[in-house]
């Protein structure tokens, strides 16, 4: 099926790479009209070029979800130019693996920076518009890690923890409005976030990254780190007619690693 998003407007933060880019990729594909954000303005221009989009379905808009003021400009800018936002896919996300010991609070603080307050900041701003029109379709990127405990990730744990609570509520206060509240909760994807991942718990645990992905695929039963366009594909759904009835969910897309 092709075409599921025509007329369609969303936003999609973090659209430069991994996750984000694939998702841009697979709503361009749908006939989205798309509002491209991320913090590397050069790497968002990279992926505006290669979608190959006309001018009028596209736009870009560099800034970091930290920033609340930029956030409701950008969330202006694209109502000024589309006329609405139907779609928004908060996918923007930072990581940081450490022991529990080694953390300090501002780790903590940048993961919720990032992970918990661009979500609420692009919310906020797109939700009164959506609502206004009675409809909305809202995609939240959380994690694994926001259902079930992790060595050495506890910042990240919960930063997506409050994401997939903050999903609940949300899709409870928004539904009178028939708009949608959903996250993703994906497993091990094959992103340049696996690779720092990598990195990071090498350091912290003093084992291989090549020794920690084969680690953790022991725990995924079909066995294979999954591609950012199977998220993708979640995301097209979400944000489309055919999940009209579907809201509160966080949906693990994982291998069956998690199993619940």
């Amino acid at each position: 099926m092709a075409h599921r998003l025509d007329q369609q407007v969303a936003i999609i933060t973090g659209a430069s790479r991994g996750i984000g880019r694939a998702i841009a990729e697979a709503y361009a594909a749908e006939g989205a009209s798309l509002c491209l954000i991320a913090t590397d303005e050069s790497r968002l221009n990279e992926v505006k070029d290669a979608l190959g989009l006309p001018p009028e379905r596209i736009m870009t808009t560099g800034l970091n979800v930290t920033d609340r003021d930029a956030c409701f400009a950008a969330v202006a800018q694209v109502e000024h130019r589309f006329g609405r936002v139907d779609v928004l896919v908060n996918n923007a996300g930072v990581y940081r693996a450490k022991p529990f010991m080694d953390y300090v609070p501002q780790d903590f603080q940048d993961m919720l920076d990032v992970n918990l307050f661009g979500v609420l900041h692009f919310t906020q701003a797109c939700l009164p518009g959506m609502q206004a029109r009675e409809h909305g379709r809202i995609i939240n990127m959380a994690s694994t890690a926001g259902k079930w405990g992790s060595r050495n990730q506890s910042a990240y744990n919960v930063s997506k923890h409050a994401v997939v609570g903050l999903t609940r509520c949300l899709a409870l206060e928004a539904s009178p409005y028939k708009v949608t509240v959903n996250a993703i909760c994906p497993g091990f994807i094959q992103t340049d976030m696996v690779e720092e991942l990598k990195a990071q718990v090498a350091l912290s645990s003093g084992i291989s990254g090549d020794d920690m992905v084969k680690a953790v695929l022991t725990r995924v039963p079909l066995g294979r780190v999954l591609e950012p366009c199977e998220i993708a594909s979640l995301a097209v759904y979400l944000g489309s007619a055919e999940s009209r009835g579907m809201t509160g969910q966080s949906i693990h897309l994982d291998g069956g690693m998690v199993l619940s």
